[in-house]
């Protein structure tokens, strides 16, 4: 395994921030500093040191937590607001988590000591999708459907969904959208509907890749199966 590689799959640092460790020369290897960024290393065997602190690669670990509303994806907050982290056990603390959902927001996050794997996931030119259910209030654009799926202007390009579908919640009043996105711009979904004058009630993500958020209940967690783990580092690939 390529040491850059090594070393953003040990949680140290991103590809591109491991290899201006080894550039800055901070990086050893069976005891000799490295600085060639092609160098392999054995995971099994090689002794790999950052700043002097052996790395190790643990044994791969991915959980699924139903994120609430009002909780933020960040590790921690200067405004003491409940974080994602909180609902995690001790032995989960030290997990990336999976891209982030807005503090409003609720469903599938994902996390992870693979490092590599979750930023090839994320990367914009693999196109993981994510589907949501968004539940939105009247009056409703009739050509709502037709303009997501064609793409909404937004400040930072224009934005469009896949495979929307519409239904009513069972009183009639308020209506559902389902739909898909393969990118992971921040807000992008509440900046799409607020540009076609719609106002969202409840936005919920209910899938990432092939990772379904089923019956979960908010605010609980669980590992994902082998089945599970392989299904998503083939998504990323």
């Amino acid at each position: 395994m390529r040491l850059h590689k090594f070393l953003s799959r040990a949680g140290v640092a991103s590809r591109r921030a491991s290899e201006r460790l080894i550039a800055e020369g901070r990086v050893s290897v069976d005891g000799v500093v490295v600085s060639e960024q092609g160098t392999k290393v054995d995971p099994a065997a090689s002794l790999v040191e950052v700043d002097g602190e052996r790395v190790t690669i643990g044994s791969p670990e991915w959980i699924l937590l139903h994120k609430p509303p009002m909780v933020v994806s960040t590790r921690s907050d200067p405004q003491g607001r409940q974080t994602v982290y909180d609902l995690l056990p001790p032995q989960h603390q030290g997990l990336f988590h999976v891209g982030r959902l807005d503090v409003m927001s609720e469903g599938v996050l994902l996390f992870t000591n693979q490092g590599d794997v979750a930023r090839d996931l994320l990367h914009p030119s693999h196109g993981t999708e994510r589907r949501y259910e968004v539940l939105v209030e009247p009056p409703i654009p009739p050509d709502l459907r037709g303009r997501l799926e064609s793409g909404v202007e937004l400040e930072d390009g224009p934005a469009r969904a896949e495979n929307v579908t519409t239904r009513r919640t069972p009183d009639g009043t308020r209506l559902v959208l389902e739909l898909t996105l393969r990118e992971g711009r921040n807000r992008e979904i509440r900046r799409m509907l607020r540009a076609v004058d719609v106002h969202i009630r409840r936005l919920r993500r209910v899938s990432f890749g092939p990772i379904e958020l089923g019956k979960l209940p908010a605010g609980a967690w669980r590992s994902l199966s082998v089945e599970e783990v392989e299904a998503l580092k083939t998504t990323g690939q």
